[in-house]
């Protein structure tokens, strides 16, 4: 099937593998590294004649396999073009959705169908066909219906109609409770009952629907699916795919010859996975083998008597679920329209915004409800905006607008917030987070490996284009919102913290957006020979008080200069500005906005170098504050190179910068095999870097061509007997975004853990059960919850009393103390070693915990005066 231009590059491709340094996968699997050189000569061609599922089949090898078996191709990070890693990120994305659906649909008809129904069942309804008819009707449809085929929860809500529709055709004598009873009387002696002629389809089962929705009413309430959501899905995609697939026979159910014919077209067009075969459980797509399970990650050792309670992590599909359901219970009792609060701070404004921000919200809605229609399908504009997503994003946009207006009345002590009410781009940015907020909880990744997600169609920065708004106007209200909503799930706060991280690293620095001019005016005003005023301090400690009030009205007065007039709040009309002390001669004001952005940019650079240097350049720690100094001095002064690239191209330049001229051997193939290594990372970083308008090559190429040639002279001097002043270190502050990962362990505890309260696994009656924390649980209590009674907690105090007692026990004999435990503090990072309190190998364990308790209050104030002296240092500069 392979064309002449594809095989004779390929095989070029695959010499240039065999002989390049480190090549041993492809010199022991030369079959399977074949495979990959077509796979990739085809891509880059554009003459793919074949399907990936036969070419898996060909060389042996599962969908996992495959694509870790290209990363170990790719040896010198030129073989794998940008391209060809898209295509792979859709396989992936792809497969993660179909097996994550698979094994729930198995699973689910197992808890539906008899095993082995009464032999009054015709064989066309046995167990096996049924399932082969159902999966592959689901393919068909979700091939046909929907243009975003990797939005896991479209994709499962499609599933329940297809569950829900075979469910009500099928015998009772087939099916297990509740369903046996509450199917309807549609069928006879194992066979539907044909429509009356000149009754349609549509007509009847819509009709069939409205009177009996018992069955899409217990699937719902069994995977904690919004039902009026499902039903949408059923009437407005579902059904019109059946009736115009021309698939169903006279009895009612799909043709099997018919959907199999019409999806073998399909599969053969998009060229892909062939997920007919999840049916017969094919090695091509069976999941890679799991090194170290997650329950073993806190072994606790099990008595004979003690029953074992192994809890399971949650499937991908329950997981979506419970964080909608949390999100829907939420703000289920905030309101479409604002609150009555709300409308007294819109009264209070000297130009009442109330008619500008119910225009905003409606006008929004129709372009939402457009733009997400073009990325699922037109069938679904429904559920994008009056079912779900831009309805819940409403509610959540005036919840947090009247949190955050509380918080600035506490702050400012004043009502009148004119001027930032009155803001359009405050309004849409604050909107649009709301609404992220929702489409990302909708959009979870089917794939728990990957902790951040892998993007789809739908996923951020898609937003700032259905609401035309700049990365940089965005970012202002990320953090006042997360601080605003005390309710977001610890998955949402990372998300949007992502994002922010996004916004800093690339999407600010794009051409047209709004910090360019705000470095512009910064340099007006300092002067061109100095810097922007936020870039001179990254070591100052990152405390500030500003709110996204202050990010929005800014530019303000500078600090120092007090004013007369009105609070930073600025309670003046739109056209009014805030009156300030009359300066002589007036200059450009400062950019509160721009002195955060950059504060927060360089603690983001700052890690990502500290983390790349750790596994590159750990043996030489003196070259650490050289490449800091040469990257922050590039940020600060030579922002123009961060123009439409990324910030990790600079970062990786420095590094191969510094190490030149210190005579450090460091290639850059081995930065780049390190950073694609690194969290939330894109090879088309390193692969794909602007080098002139519209110009583009790898990183290695930039260095050369743009970023030398800019900053030669700069570089040169870190070889010079005088080089530059170093540059601060940041300091780094715990972010206000994380939450503990894993469960603490209480210090004097016997396998006694704190954890922060997660996503349940199940909703019943609207509140939550107790969450399972633990792999393998003995005691579990949620705070905040009724567990019945008090004997748990007089079991741990007795845990706890034990331990102690074993600690005085161990203090009273004196004799030499056992290896201390391993412990997870509450304070401070660091090592006992670090501070000086390092144990003599004669201290008892009691003796030891004396020690660290005074270490440990010693730190924390030493910790506390430090950072108030750098704050008072901060105000007084």
């Amino acid at each position: 099937k392979v064309s002449e231009s594809v095989r004779e590059k390929a095989w070029k491709t695959y010499e240039s593998l065999s002989a390049a340094d480190g090549a041993l996968a492809c010199n022991t699997k030369k079959k399977e590294t074949w495979g990959v050189c077509i796979f990739i000569v085809a891509i880059d061609l554009d003459e793919v004649t074949f399907t990936f599922t036969e070419l898996l089949k060909s060389i042996n090898m599962s969908v996992c396999t495959f694509f870790q078996f290209l990363k170990e191709v790719d040896v010198n990070m030129d073989t794998v073009s940008t391209k060809v890693d898209s295509t792979v990120s859709r396989l992936k994305k792809k497969y993660d959705v179909l097996f994550a659906l698979y094994h729930k649909f198995e699973r689910t008809c197992g808890l539906i169908y008899l095993e082995q129904p009464s032999s009054e069942i015709s064989a066309e309804l046995s167990s096996v066909l049924v399932l082969k008819n159902y999966w592959i009707t689901f393919l068909l449809a979700k091939g046909k219906v929907l243009q975003v085929e990797d939005d896991l929860v479209i994709s499962f809500q499609l599933l329940l109609c297809v569950l829900d529709y075979f469910i009500k055709l099928s015998p009772p004598a087939m099916l297990k409770e509740p369903y046996k009873s509450s199917v309807p009387a549609v069928t006879v002696n194992g066979s539907a009952r044909t429509p009356r002629r000149g009754q349609s389809r549509s007509s009847r089962t819509a009709k069939q629907l409205d009177t009996d929705t018992k069955i899409i009413e217990i699937l719902c309430k069994e995977h904690d699916c919004n039902l009026d959501e499902v039903k949408n899905v059923y009437f407005t995609s579902f059904i019109p795919f059946l009736n115009s697939a021309g698939i169903v026979a006279s009895n009612g159910l799909p043709d099997v010859e018919v959907i199999l014919k019409q999806y073998d077209e399909l599969y053969l067009k998009n060229k892909d996975i062939d997920a007919r075969l999840f049916l017969n459980h094919d090695e091509t797509l069976q999941p890679a083998v799991i090194a170290c399970s997650q329950l073993e990650r806190t072994p606790l050792k099990n008595n004979a008597d003690e029953e074992i309670n192994i809890i399971l992590p949650q499937t991908p599909v329950r997981a979506a679920m419970n964080n909608i359901q949390q999100l829907i219970m939420i703000l289920n009792s905030a309101a479409d329209k604002p609150s009555d609060t709300l409308i007294k701070y819109f009264n209070n404004c000297t130009v009442n915004p109330k008619d500008s921000i119910l225009k905003r919200v409606e006008s929004f809605e129709h372009i939402f409800k457009k733009k997400f229609a073009e990325a699922v399908g037109q069938g679904w504009a429904e559920i994008g905006s009056q079912v779900s997503r831009y309805k819940l994003g409403v509610r959540l946009y005036y919840r947090v607008m009247e949190s955050m207006l509380k918080s600035e009345e506490e702050r400012l002590s004043v009502q009148n917030f004119s001027k930032l009410l009155n803001d359009n781009i405050f309004h849409t940015s604050l909107l649009a987070c709301a609404v992220e907020v929702v489409m990302a909880t909708y959009g979870r990744n089917a794939s728990q490996s990957d902790s951040t997600g892998a993007e789809t169609d739908l996923s951020f920065p898609w937003i700032l284009n259905v609401f035309d708004l700049k990365a940089f106007d965005f970012y202002k209200v990320i953090e006042s919102f997360i601080r605003a909503e005390p309710n977001l799930t610890r998955e949402m706060i990372k998300h949007l913290e992502h994002c922010e991280h996004r916004i800093m690293e690339s999407l600010a620095w794009q051409s047209g957006s709004p910090l360019f001019d705000l470095i512009k005016q910064s340099k007006e005003r300092e002067g061109q020979a100095d810097q922007p005023e936020p870039t001179s301090t990254p070591n100052t400690p990152f405390q500030h008080n500003h709110t996204a009030a202050d990010l929005y009205l800014s530019p303000v007065k500078s600090p120092k200069k007090k004013a007369s007039g009105p609070p930073l709040s600025a309670t003046s009309p739109p056209d009014v500005p805030p009156a300030v002390t009359p300066q002589t001669p007036q200059k450009p004001q400062k950019s509160t906005s721009l002195s955060l952005f950059y504060k927060k940019v360089y603690l983001l650079a700052y890690r990502r170098l500290h983390t790349l240097f750790l596994h590159l350049l750990s043996d030489h720690p003196d070259l650490e504050p050289l490449i800091w100094t040469l990257f922050q001095h590039t940020l600060q002064n030579e922002y123009e190179l961060m123009r439409d690239r990324h910030l990790d191209q600079i970062m990786m330049c420095s590094m191969y910068g510094i190490c030149k001229v210190k005579n450090v051997d460091l290639r850059f193939k081995m930065i780049v095999s390190a950073y694609k290594e690194l969290c939330n990372t894109n090879q088309e970083t390193f692969k794909r870097v602007l080098i002139r308008e519209e110009q583009y090559d790898s990183i290695i190429v930039f260095y050369n061509l743009v970023f030398m040639q800019k900053l030669k002279t700069n570089i040169l001097q870190y070889a010079s007997s005088r080089p530059p002043t170093l540059s601060p270190i940041p300091h780094i502050p715990r972010s206000p975004y994380q939450f503990s990962n894993s469960p603490r362990r209480v210090p004097a505890g016997n396998n006694i853990y704190i954890s922060p309260l997660k996503s349940p696994y199940k909703f019943s009656d609207g509140f939550q059960s107790p969450t399972k924390m633990t792999p393998r649980s003995r005691i579990l209590v949620s705070i905040g919850e009724s567990f019945g009674t008090s004997e748990k907690f007089q079991k741990i105090n007795q845990m706890l009393c034990n331990s102690e007692g074993q600690l005085k026990r161990s203090a009273d004999v004196g004799a030499a103390a056992p290896k201390p435990l391993k412990r997870l503090r509450f304070d401070i990072e660091g090592t006992d070693e670090a501070d000086g309190s390092k144990h003599l190998p004669q201290e008892s364990k009691f003796q030891q915990k004396l020690a660290e308790m005074t270490s440990t209050r010693t730190r924390m104030q030493k910790q506390k005066l430090n950072d108030g002296n750098d704050t008072s240092a901060t105000e007084d500069k």
